[in-house]
């Protein structure tokens, strides 16, 4: 391999702390709905294309934004999918999102626990259904929630796996030649 000079090789170190905390921050993402944690990931990926353009090639670019697009149609369907399963109405779907973004303030069970009262609770009186009903719609929520995360899960780990697979690894000094 070609000697890089100090210059580079401190940018390739720089490039690559960037990504890995990009990374970090997306990985929390997939759990916390605040943050666009495959977005992140999908964003740390292309800047680190960009300012190494030797590290990545356009196609395998492409697999990733693949996997970035099939978690945003996971996360898309998941809740919806869940309380439509088992009963939900459009209400339901309305109340459980409202529910998870008033839960996601405070922790991530309570952000579980939001999204199913926010379901039973649109159901309830916005829909006016029984109470199975809304419990029905209200635990469809939960699972459709638990099921979108999971698979926003997998499909960031696919990214980073691909990402790791195809990125050449940085070069790094030897601790006699570190500039200090």
């Amino acid at each position: 391999l070609p000697t890089l000079s100090r210059c580079a090789r401190t940018m390739e170190i720089t490039v690559w702390i960037f990504t890995t905390l990009f990374v970090l921050a997306g990985l929390v993402g997939v759990l916390v709905p605040l943050i666009p944690g495959t977005t992140l990931i999908l964003l740390a990926f292309v800047i680190h294309a960009l300012v190494l353009p030797d590290s990545l090639s356009w196609g395998v670019l492409g697999w990733i934004a693949l996997a970035w697009f099939a978690s945003v149609v996971i996360d898309f369907l998941g809740v919806l999918v869940g309380t439509r399963l088992f009963g939900g109405t459009k209400w339901g779907m309305a109340g459980a999102t409202g529910g998870a973004f008033v839960g996601m303030f405070f922790s991530l069970p309570a952000l579980l626990l939001g999204t199913i009262f926010g379901a039973v609770v649109a159901e309830k009186y916005a829909a006016k259904r029984t109470r199975q009903e809304s419990l029905r719609a209200g635990f469809g929520a939960a699972v459709g929630f638990i099921l979108s995360t999971g698979g926003r899960l997998v499909c960031a780990f696919i990214m980073v796996a691909i990402f790791l697979t195809y990125a050449p690894w940085p070069t790094l000094p030897t601790w006699a030649t570190w500039p200090w």
